[in-house]
């Protein structure tokens, strides 16, 4: 089943329930897909449609870490449960040490030595860990490997 079909299924799903936050949620991904939409003047591949959900994710997260550095408990638990919905749109996580075989292929691959190559070897590899782990958490690795 395709993202798209999966959203309405769970918008109508969710209007059933009365779910408010959840129903909030499917209409900003699918809002957030159209306006992609429209703005590539296309539909939008599956590799597309994931940019955008990561793009909203991280868009949470950020939003998430902002509301806790300010001590605003009461908008905190409602980015949370946006958090958690988001979530069930994205491909599983890689773990830690898929993510460090991939490094370690990637390093292999573009012949990188040193942090000077880290560009290289990050560009060769965030297209395929792309919505399935943080940017962050990949450089990181990278540059434990590289050392």
């Amino acid at each position: 089943m395709d993202i798209y079909q999966q959203l309405n299924n769970d918008m109508k799903q969710a209007m059933k329930e009365k779910d408010k936050a959840r129903l909030s949620v499917i209409r900003m991904i699918k809002s957030s897909l159209k306006n992609e939409e429209i703005n590539q003047g296309r539909e939008l591949g599956e590799e597309e449609v994931l940019a955008v959900l990561s793009r909203e994710l991280k868009q949470r997260r950020d939003s998430l870490q902002e509301f806790e550095n300010a001590g605003r408990a009461d908008l905190v638990e409602g980015v949370k449960e946006e958090i958690e919905i988001l979530q069930q749109y994205m491909p599983e996580p890689l773990s830690e040490e898929e993510i460090e075989e991939l490094v370690r292929e990637a390093i292999k691959s573009t012949g990188a030595e040193g942090k000077k190559d880290m560009g290289r070897v990050m560009s060769h590899l965030m297209p395929q860990v792309k919505g399935r782990a943080d940017g962050k958490r990949v450089s990181s690795i990278v540059q434990k490997h590289l050392q």
